[in-house]
């Protein structure tokens, strides 16, 4: 490990429900702690992994619900227990990453911090991992705060864009940040593509220690001040009892709404490494091997008879025969079967809520 990379830290993100991913993610063991790519790595795992090469063990934090501390430690014994920051409830990623950063300052105040979610999907690791030592590179003498951008392969409505001031001489290099839109419709889609200024938003975020704490400092001083106000408890057995009480006051934001988009040193760093969010089952197919007629098939026991661009997902012991189905998700997981045109995956969160108000938060 090279001298400078103990200035390199990761804060990763990992208390999210995923319930667009529902049957198979769950309140109780949501889709960042599931092998969901049949790689024999969780999606947590393989985000830590990315991340060994370039960033010392005890460097890596998991911001995650309380809840999940046992399946942390059990799936990433390699990391300091105090590198598991436990949230209380769920208040959006402005509050973890303030948090993060006033616990990582009391260790080192030259810290440069990347900030990313645990269940991605990134299929070129060697590629990532020098986009992000670009990042640290160039945080490290400017205070700024970057965010990696992925250059867009469609007009995809599911994904925020990022306007960047377009060089056309420096296509590949650092640019000043313009505006971010969340989710547009397809015309608006069509049209970022087309005009080559925009960028897919990939919530993967990098600054010093100093400049995430300024920034909260200018745009969510209440919120900085909370946090602040905890160093004297971090690293001690007092941590908990503090953090139970700021989140119990602290606003529910996102780290997009509360602070990049009203910061005026964002850059961006275009990027291509292979990126998804994962964030439905139509995403896992599009990364899926298929077979001929298109059906993306995980399950050791399914028949697949005069059905074309399906996602199956079923455990390999069940026997599964589907026959006349195209364009659908079937997924079984723990005695919950679901069956939804591929269409129709954004409503799978509204399927979520009417099944824990008509049969139990058990099945959720």
């Amino acid at each position: 490990m090279n001298a400078q990379n103990t200035d390199n830290y990761a804060v990763i993100m990992a208390g999210g429900i995923g319930s667009r991913f529902w049957p198979m993610s769950r309140q109780q063991h949501p889709k960042q702690f599931l092998d969901v790519l049949g790689t024999g790595q969780t999606l947590l795992q393989e985000t830590f992994r990315r991340f060994k090469d370039i960033i010392p063990d005890e460097n890596i934090f998991v911001v995650t619900n309380k809840s999940y501390s046992d399946l942390v430690q059990s799936q990433l014994p390699e990391i300091p227990t105090d590198n598991i920051l436990l949230e209380p409830s769920r208040r959006n990623t402005a509050p973890c990453i303030a948090y993060a950063c006033h616990k990582i300052a009391i260790k080192n105040q030259g810290a440069r911090i990347i900030v990313a979610p645990s269940d991605h999907l990134i299929l070129n690791s060697q590629v990532f991992a020098e986009k992000v030592q670009s990042g640290f590179d160039f945080v490290d003498c400017k205070n700024a705060l970057l965010t990696l951008g992925i250059k867009p392969g469609r007009p995809d409505t599911g994904y925020g864009y990022i306007q960047f001031v377009n060089d056309d001489q420096h296509q590949d290099s650092f640019s000043k940040v313009k505006t971010f839109t969340e989710k547009p419709n397809l015309e608006l889609a069509k049209s970022f593509v087309s005009s080559g200024e925009f960028l897919w938003n990939s919530g993967i975020f990098i600054a010093s220690v100093s400049s995430f704490i300024n920034a909260f400092e200018e745009h969510l001083p209440e919120m900085n001040v909370l946090f602040k106000e905890g160093i004297p408890f971090y690293y001690t057995g007092e941590e908990p009892a503090f953090i139970e009480r700021a989140y119990s006051i602290c606003a529910n934001i996102s780290i997009d709404y509360g602070v990049m988009e009203k910061a005026s040193n964002v850059f961006v760093l275009p990027s291509d490494f292979g990126w998804s969010d994962l964030g439905t089952w139509g995403s896992l197919y599009d990364n899926s091997n298929k077979d001929a007629r298109q059906n993306a098939v995980i399950g050791k026991n399914v028949m697949m008879q005069s059905s074309s661009g399906c996602i199956v997902n079923v455990p390999k012991d069940k026997l599964v025969v589907i026959q006349g189905l195209d364009n659908f998700i079937v997924v079984e997981s723990d005695g919950i079967l679901l069956i939804c045109k591929m269409e129709d995956e954004q409503e799978i969160r509204q399927l979520v809520t009417n099944v824990k108000v008509e049969k139990g938060e058990e099945f959720v």
